[in-house]
């Protein structure tokens, strides 16, 4: 899913996996892809994928345990935006299980199990690559309308 084209504009940002720290990753992606002007509605559509994506890595990638979250953004010159969020936390044992809508591995915490359909329904392309004991990584891509 990564583009072949040089970005015009990346941007990376590391944090804790604090809750707190979520509308820190909303508010820090939008304001660097609100420099290409996008719609109202793209702008909402990706702040909810990076929500979702970084409150996964909260929730579930540092049980018991602290971390960090690498965010990183680029856009590239055909308006593509491909957004990655990455942990080093537990990983994902299945993900295609991971994926299907409802599944969760906490029921008992009352999760929705759909983070993962959320992003999907949010972004042209929705990439997951993870491996048990080492980390998880969701790559978001979006491409924006045209300017008008």
């Amino acid at each position: 899913m990564a583009s072949k084209t040089k970005p015009i504009n990346e941007m990376k940002v590391v944090f804790p996996a604090l809750s707190v720290n979520e509308s820190f990753a909303r508010t820090a992606v939008s304001s660097f892809i609100g420099l290409m002007d996008p719609k109202m509605d793209e702008l909402i559509d990706i702040k909810t994928a990076v929500s979702e994506a970084v409150t996964n890595c909260i929730v579930h990638a540092y049980r018991d345990k602290s971390g960090d979250i690498e965010l990183s953004v680029k856009v590239c010159p055909d308006r593509t935006v491909y957004i990655k969020i990455k942990d080093r936390g537990c990983g994902i044992e299945d993900i295609g299980q991971a994926m299907e809508p409802l599944f969760t591995t906490h029921p008992e915490e009352e999760r929705s199990g759909l983070g993962f359909s959320v992003m999907e329904s949010f972004c042209d392309d929705v990439k997951v690559t993870s491996k048990p004991g080492s980390g998880t990584t969701v790559t978001l891509r979006k491409k924006l309308g045209v300017k008008l």
